[in-house]
């Protein structure tokens, strides 16, 4: 299904940016919903234009914080992975 979606036009370019950039792509997304949030809950709270930028702007730093944090784990992985030779892989199994 994966490989279907691929071939169309937009789709394919947008899963295709997504495969190359994971935490850009992950940012995005959650700085989108949190924004989306921000805004649903605070429509009726009665902000001036440069609270709700000061807000957004917020908003979308901590995503990327978020992001970050959460892919530290990630690369510990990744370097535990690298630092394990093929021997105590074979003998791990």
């Amino acid at each position: 299904m994966i490989e279907r979606l691929k071939q169309q036009p937009v789709i394919g370019a947008l899963l295709g940016v997504a495969e190359r950039y994971p935490r850009l792509t992950a940012w995005a997304v959650l700085s989108a919903v949190c924004v989306a949030l921000l805004v649903y809950e605070g429509r009726d709270v009665g902000l001036t234009v440069g609270n709700w930028l000061a807000l957004i702007v917020a908003t979308v730093i901590v995503s990327g914080l978020c992001i970050w944090i959460v892919s530290w784990d990630d690369e510990e992985e990744a370097e535990n992975a690298a630092q394990q030779s093929p021997e105590a892989k074979s003998a791990g199994n």
